[in-house]
């Protein structure tokens, strides 16, 4: 960090950990649409794109700014997909992140000859495939969620004429054609007010407006700031310093360093940051894992007491009061709950092995960073959709995301003490991030008490129509 040679080779120093200590160049974060014609730019050891090199520091914010744009534009898709958005969320997100394996692929194609003009410059070429993408895939509607009542009911109705095979009486009928459009969700059978005529008529339910300033100030989502600022904080700060961890495992500390040392920890190290690149495939693979896990059990749960024994009776003909129903909000906090506590029991155990100096061991740090990092997005992703209006979801995650990427800006300091008070020794940062990592275990406590409150409201709701079913089979 104290080296010279400008800021451009003290961002290119910082910005990337897989990428060695010798490289020319590093990688920005995934792939930007704006940052990657600017970083063509930035570099170069003289003349006027010497000149031009603090530019890089611009790329990198369009870098990130892009990226993160595109993935949050794109949360919507899920919505088409009912009891699998969380899956295909989480999918989408892991796509994102594993995003950053074209990295060391980029650096392979460098070391090989290819200038670094040509690649930047082929990587915004290649970008620009996102306007085609946006021309060909813009919709004509907005997604709605599976729990909105916005959709659209077509009755068409139909006379018959039947007679009774044993009195031979004749009696008229109608059918019903009921189309449902954009939703997976099976409606309550008290919520289901349709007009109905000879010509069809159409309804459109809809929630109670919930005011964006109780979502804001709910529990849940400041909880979540406090576990996803812990988390990001840990994230980053690991990328930024592996290097320097890694040759502090390697040499034992300054004081020890000798040139043949050095010369083994560039090599281990180059060796180690491609290595963490490759693995980044691994949120790809990983992420679908705790999208399931947040899906668990939904297509079985019902929203009202009336809905299940309504669902009872459509497929029994009889409503089945001896078995208790599986409420949508319960399963979606209790799914939640599962995945944040995984969640932090993987950053945990991430944070034991970065204690450890055993090189080999960090492959297995690698594995659970990768994995981290892209589960604590998709919990997210998923608890913002399950307990939050949909018309919220997207405020309140670029605020989340812009509130823990401030809270990530301390691992600069932390970075610093490592580098001069700690002489390189990453020990005594790394048990206060552990810590301090905790703290993440609040967020599932509380969801665990908000669900009991929760259940002890469905259970009185759900003693009601039992009770008055009872008392009319009683009556019968």
């Amino acid at each position: 960090m104290h080296s010279s040679g400008g800021p451009a080779v003290t961002a290119r120093k910082r910005c990337s950990t897989w990428a060695s200590p010798s490289a020319p160049s590093c990688s920005a974060p995934p792939p930007c649409r704006w940052g990657s014609s600017w970083t063509a730019l930035a570099p170069g050891p003289h003349g006027w794109l010497a000149v031009l090199s603090p530019l890089i520091f611009l790329a990198l914010s369009l870098n990130g700014f892009g990226g993160i744009c595109l993935t949050f534009s794109s949360l919507t898709l899920p919505n088409m997909f009912g009891n699998l958005r969380s899956t295909i969320m989480a999918l989408m997100i892991g796509s994102y992140a594993s995003s950053a394996i074209t990295f060391p692929g980029i650096k392979l194609i460098y070391d090989a000859g290819v200038s670094f003009m040509a690649i930047m410059f082929t990587w915004s070429g290649l970008a620009c495939l996102i306007f085609l993408n946006c021309a060909l895939n813009w919709p004509t509607e907005a997604f709605p969620s599976p729990e909105e009542g916005s959709y659209t009911k077509k009755i068409k109705l139909t006379g018959l004429v039947l007679d009774h095979k044993v009195t031979g009486d004749r009696f008229y009928t109608h059918v019903v054609n009921v189309g449902q459009r954009l939703s997976q969700r099976a409606p309550s059978m008290e919520e289901d007010n349709i007009s109905q005529d000879t010509r069809g008529t159409s309804g459109n339910p809809r929630e109670k407006s919930v005011p964006f300033r109780k979502s804001l100030c709910s529990p849940i989502f400041l909880w979540s700031l406090l576990t996803m600022g812990i988390t990001q904080l840990r994230v980053i700060f690991y990328m930024a310093a592996m290097n320097k961890m890694l040759e502090f495992i390697v040499t034992g500390g300054q004081k020890h360093e000798t040139v043949s040392l050095k010369q083994r920890a560039e090599e281990t190290v180059g060796f180690y940051s491609i290595v963490f690149g490759a693995m980044q495939l691994l949120c790809l693979l990983t992420c679908p894992l705790i999208g399931y896990l947040m899906d668990w059990r939904i297509k079985d749960c019902v929203d009202t007491p009336t809905e299940g024994m309504a669902l009872d009776d459509a497929r029994d003909g009889i409503a089945t009061k001896s078995v208790r129903p599986r409420y949508r909000k319960i399963q979606k906090l209790t799914n939640a709950i599962n995945a944040f506590t995984l969640t932090n029991f993987l950053l945990v155990a991430f944070g034991i092995t970065c204690l450890i100096n055993n090189l080999h061991l960090q492959f297995m740090t690698f594995v659970l960073h990768t994995i981290v990092r892209g589960f604590y997005h998709s919990a997210c992703g998923g608890l913002y959709a399950a307990v939050f209006p949909s018309n919220h979801f997207g405020t309140l995650t670029g605020l989340q995301s812009l509130i823990s990427a401030v809270f990530a800006l301390l691992q600069q300091p932390l970075f610093m003490a490592m580098v001069g008070p700690l002489k390189g020794n990453p020990f005594w940062v790394n048990l206060g991030l552990l810590l301090f990592s905790l703290l993440g275990f609040l967020l599932p406590s509380y969801l665990f008490y908000y669900r009991a409150r929760l259940q002890k409201v469905h259970t009185t709701d759900w003693e009601g129509p039992l009770k008055a079913l009872s008392n009319s089979e009683v009556t019968a």
